[in-house]
Formats: structure tokens, sequence, C-alpha cells
């Protein structure tokens, strides 16, 4: 069953059997999930470039630690001192990686057409994608996003006041970070891994994660596609 966009993500039972579902706008059938994370030179995609890039894929509802994508990116300006400090990722690890267009090609091959999922990536890390797709001429394709954010909210509730940042799932989920290194991407892409398949088990999600809100970034087309 599906139903209007005021209703998506709210739980509910059907009238003639009584089963529960998670009421969406419309049905999807993709089980292939790709998890992200981007570490960048700051917060406007559209003057900043990306400088990490980690991802881990979730298939069939499990998380498949196996399979991973991580890469540098190099900006076309140096990273900050702050940037560094913050996330680890200083101009001595970029030197002689790829620009980020041309990572973001290889992304796109990997990850193929799975639906992304990142943490607050629908006010960030999908905005990076589209714009280092728009900057530099690359012919693209839409993708469908998740954005973890939403299934925190699914989970915990949306009370004002009630936080979502990876800092209170680690603490909700129990999930044990202990050396794993924060705000760097290879670190918070296995955290968010972790969260991903433990909110998906309690929220009792079918494989193709309906009733959680999706939206909409660019890829590059796949090599095999140009």
């Amino acid at each position: 069953m599906s139903g209007p966009k005021s209703a998506l993500g709210t739980r509910v039972a059907c009238p003639g059997c009584a089963h529960s579902f998670y009421w969406t706008d419309c049905r999807h059938a993709c089980e292939s999930f790709v998890v992200y994370d981007l570490e960048t030179t700051g917060l406007d995609p559209e003057w900043d470039e990306f400088i990490q890039i980690a991802a881990v894929r979730f298939s069939a509802g499990c998380l498949c630690s196996g399979e991973t994508f991580t890469s540098f990116a190099r900006p076309r300006r140096p990273i900050s001192a702050f940037i560094e400090s913050y996330t680890g990722v200083g101009n001595r690890h970029v030197r002689d990686a790829k620009r980020p267009e041309e990572v973001l090609r290889e992304f796109a091959d990997w990850s193929g057409d799975a639906t992304l999922i990142a943490h607050n990536g629908l006010r960030f890390d999908s905005k990076f994608l589209s714009a280092t797709c728009r900057r530099h001429g690359l012919e693209a394709r839409e993708i469908p996003c998740i954005d973890s954010i939403h299934m925190s909210k699914m989970l915990f509730g949306r009370t004002r006041g009630i936080g979502h940042s990876m800092d209170h799932l680690i603490s909700r989920l129990q999930i044990d970070a202990r050396g794993v290194r924060r705000h760097d991407a290879r670190g918070d892409v296995e955290i968010l891994g972790r969260a991903v398949e433990g909110m998906w088990k309690r929220l009792d999600l079918d494989l193709a994660f309906n009733g959680v809100p999706r939206h909409r970034t660019l890829l590059p087309l796949s090599s095999a596609a140009v």
C-alpha cells in the first residue's frame, strides 16, 4: 500500500489483515544500498570540494563489511589547518590523489545503481555529489538516496530537542566506537554502516527500506555507459 507523503514513515496496520507496515508514497524494489561518507574542504558545495570518500555496501538486510570503497581526492585549493585538525586529512594525504571528479567517476562505477545512504545526506553529502557533477560538466544520472537521519527520527521520535547526530546514534544504539577515528570518512562510514544496520533491524523494515523518505542526487554515468 502507498499513500500521501504526509504519512510517510508512519507505521500503520492494514485494516484487512492487521499486518503492520510503514506507510510510503511509493513502493521501492531495490535491495542494493551503499552507505557512504564524505570529508570536504568546507561546508559550501558550490565552492568547496570533497577530499575523502568512504563507502560500504548494504544488501539484502546485511552490512557487507568486505565490500568497501575508499579514496582521498585532491582539491584545487589547499586544505586549511582547521579542516586537517577536524578530519585528520591534510595536504600530504591528497598530494598524489586524483581530482574529486575522477574519484567520483570511480565511485559511480563501484556503486552502480545502488541507493545511496548518508547521514545528513539531504543537506550535505548529496549536494556535494551533485555540485561536483555540475561543476565539471560530467554526464550524470539521478540516483535515489536515503538520509539516515530520517531513520533515526522514525526510530527515536521527532520531538523537538531529540538529537539525531552520529554521537546520539552511537549512544542510543550502543555502538562500540573505540579505536575508530571520527570525522575521518573511513571511520565514520564504519560507524554509520553499523548504525544503519541496527536501525534497519529495530524498525523492522523490509529489504527495500520502504517507508523511509528518498531524495535524489547526481552521479556520473558509469564508464560502460559513456
